[in-house]
């Protein structure tokens, strides 16, 4: 009978980076979100429970603290080096900010779920188990349809 190895944690960094790009912090396989910010309640592919995470108000501070010193940064070179209208600035700055913010959103909640992940936080102290290869007797044909093996009568 073969036997199957224990699973074994993903390391912190790669558990983040797969978290960051949306995937299962364990696997790398199956897909972490369901809707844009819902996570799922379990990884398809492994097995992982994701439903007890605890990724609250961290994600929007880091977005936040990054937006902000991003955004700041780029308005005190344009202020500095170039003369544009503030109509131009009030017209760009609100909608560029906007967009980074959602566009970060997700992916950092991603981050801090492979965070919690990878340090055994908030129920994720259980790894799924690994699943065994079928073998010869798991192995099963579906029974063909009426009329032999097309299924046509």
């Amino acid at each position: 009978m073969p036997t199957t190895p224990a699973p074994t944690r993903t390391g912190l960094i790669r558990a983040m980076a797969r978290g960051f790009i949306g995937r299962c912090p364990h696997c790398g396989q199956g897909k972490l979100f369901g809707r844009f910010l819902k996570v799922r309640p379990d990884c398809e592919a492994c097995g992982l429970e994701l439903h007890h995470h605890r990724a609250d108000d961290l994600p929007p501070y880091v977005v936040i603290f990054i937006v902000a010193h991003l955004v700041g940064y780029l308005i005190l070179e344009t202020e500095s080096a170039y003369d544009v209208p503030l109509w131009v600035e009030m017209g760009v700055w609100p909608v560029f900010t906007l967009l980074l913010a959602l566009g970060l959103l997700q992916p950092v909640k991603g981050a801090v779920v492979g965070l919690q992940y990878a340090l055994g936080m908030h129920g994720f102290a259980a790894l799924p188990r690994a699943r065994p290869a079928p073998g010869p007797e798991e192995i099963s044909l579906a029974p063909a349809g009426p009329g032999g093996p097309s299924g046509r009568t």
